[in-house]
């Protein structure tokens, strides 16, 4: 294969910033969307079901069609799948904004909220591919430190964008998707991304198994703390859906052109980053909603506020993140990946410490150290797993990456959602016991006041009372500890399992070389 040749710096960096652009919505719309949600059900007069799935469908889609959009930007071109995913993320983003009153409100609001989330599917994986082919080996790591950076900054920005829009009116947290669209597609029409793709035949089989499979076992771990782990539907939807990806493990290996070359797993590297990403995803998307509900239940603060409690989270993230990008380049990924993971546990092991105090400046190094840590580790894992690949594999690599990382977030949104809330009622029932509740009663109270302040919204921290909120810290300082050991147990697996020193520069997958002796056309 023919390599294409890399453009200018000026040009690589106009390059940088349009796929910063094209994927800044996705990650805006993972938090924005939940400080609207009162709203949203008010004035479109939602079940509380139906505001539910205004938030999950669109996490849900996004999951479940990573690998599809990896692969049609290698098969199509990464340049067309990510003007594709922007035009219908921006389609979608101003239809959900134009939601109807009245008996069309519900399905309407939730049918374009799954559509945003497949245009970020097949935009985000051909986005990443272009900046991984824009930019040569050993200039990755810093290049895409900037992308995770930026973007998963992003994510912190959502909560205090959509306070200050929700005070105009819910629609403008979807409408304001719309310009940075615009200026995404300028951006790429002038940087003009060159890529190499290589047409072959979609595996619609796979597709469906995967997205099966995906959609069934998500949906079993997000409806797990509302139904409870012990609800039969729960176990169904989860074994169902783990079965449905054996079975497309299974095809996959005997399709000739397959969606996912699963047997990309044999590579060491690969395989071992994506358990690392899988083990601190199941701590990274869950502690934005963790310490969001932390800042409004047991700090008072409004929502906007909490969004800026997570900066300082991001502020550590971003400067790290461009260390760990910049070490990736010298020396290779196991040292910042071990060293973030460490880092990371370290710091929200401090945090953890200090949540009970109620005070926020004595928590602010620990949350720095903590977003250090992860933003340290997170760039040279995801930039070396996709590094694996052959060069018109890129966005396959990255669906699968995608894929784990999306799968594990929203099992440990499951998990220690189902830890926090139990820990909660466990508190409250013993605070409602000392001031002299009996205990059945205290048990339903606790209950009952569980629901009631974890749906609570900002600023209510003054009508909370005092007992209620350190009961909240308790719970917060036990999922804290919880992520600690995850990111240790990500350190431990990353020393063991990842190889020291740089990668070389024409990495072979056992399909690498004959797909070399093709000259792949060029988007």
């Amino acid at each position: 294969m023919t390599a294409t040749a890399k453009p200018a710096a000026g040009s690589r960096n106009l390059v940088l910033a349009a796929m910063i652009f094209a994927v800044a919505m996705t990650f805006i719309d993972q938090t924005i969307v939940s400080i609207a949600v009162p709203d949203i059900q008010r004035e479109l007069d939602l079940s509380n079901t139906g505001v539910q799935w205004a938030v999950n469908a669109y996490l849900l889609t996004l999951a479940a069609l990573f690998a599809y959009g990896g692969r049609l930007a290698d098969t199509v071109g990464h340049r067309k799948v990510v003007v594709l995913g922007v035009v219908v993320f921006a389609a979608s983003s101003l239809l959900c904004g134009l939601t109807p009153k009245g008996s069309l409100a519900q399905a309407w609001i939730v049918v374009f909220r799954a559509v945003q989330g497949a245009g970020g599917a097949i935009m985000f994986p051909a986005a990443l591919g272009i900046v991984v082919q824009t930019f040569a080996l050993r200039e990755r790591g810093k290049a895409l430190a900037l992308f995770f950076g930026i973007a998963g900054g992003l994510t912190a920005v959502g909560p205090i964008l959509g306070g200050y829009l929700t005070e105009w009116t819910w629609r403008a947290i979807f409408w304001v998707n719309i310009p940075v669209a615009a200026i995404a597609l300028v951006l790429i029409a002038v940087s003009k991304p060159v890529t190499d793709h290589r047409p072959a035949p979609m595996d619609y089989r796979g597709l469906v198994l995967i997205a099966a499979g995906v959609t069934l076992s998500v949906f079993g771990f997000q409806q797990a703390e509302i139904w409870g782990w012990g609800n039969p539907g729960i176990g169904l939807a989860i074994g169902a859906g783990v079965l449905l990806l054996v079975a497309f493990v299974l095809v996959e290996l005997r399709t000739a052109d397959p969606l996912m070359q699963v047997r990309i797993f044999r590579n060491r590297a690969f395989r071992f980053e994506n358990i690392v990403l899988g083990i601190t995803m199941l701590t990274f998307i869950p502690v934005f909603f963790f310490v969001s509900e932390y800042a409004q239940i047991a700090l008072g603060k409004s929502a906007s506020q909490a969004g800026l409690y997570l900066l300082y989270f991001f502020l550590g993230f971003i400067i790290a993140s461009q260390i760990g990008g910049r070490m990736l380049d010298r020396g290779g990924a196991k040292r910042p990946v071990v060293l973030g993971c460490a880092l990371s546990a370290v710091g929200f092991w401090l945090w953890a410490g200090k949540v009970t105090d109620l005070d926020f400046s004595d928590q602010t190094w620990s949350v720095i150290l903590a977003g250090a840590g992860m933003g340290m580790m997170l760039t040279p894992a995801s930039t070396d797993a996709v590094n694996r690949a052959s060069r018109v594999s890129y966005g396959e690599a990255t669906g699968i990456t995608q894929t784990v990382r999306n799968y594990a977030a929203s099992l440990g949104l499951a998990v220690l959602g189902t830890i926090s809330v139990t820990e909660f009622r466990n508190h409250l029932r013993q605070s409602l016991i000392a001031r002299g509740v009996p205990a059945p009663q205290a048990a339903d109270q606790a209950a009952s006041m569980a629901q009631a302040h974890s749906s609570a919204q900002g600023g209510s921290g003054g009508s909370i009372p005092g007992f209620v909120r350190m009961d909240f810290a308790e719970s917060t300082r036990t999922v804290l500890y919880c992520m600690a050991g995850i990111m240790a147990v990500a350190a431990v697996v990353a020393f063991l399992g990842l190889q020291a020193g740089l990668q070389a520069e024409h990495p072979e997958g056992e399909d690498a070389a004959a797909q070399r002796q093709q000259e792949p056309p060029r988007t």
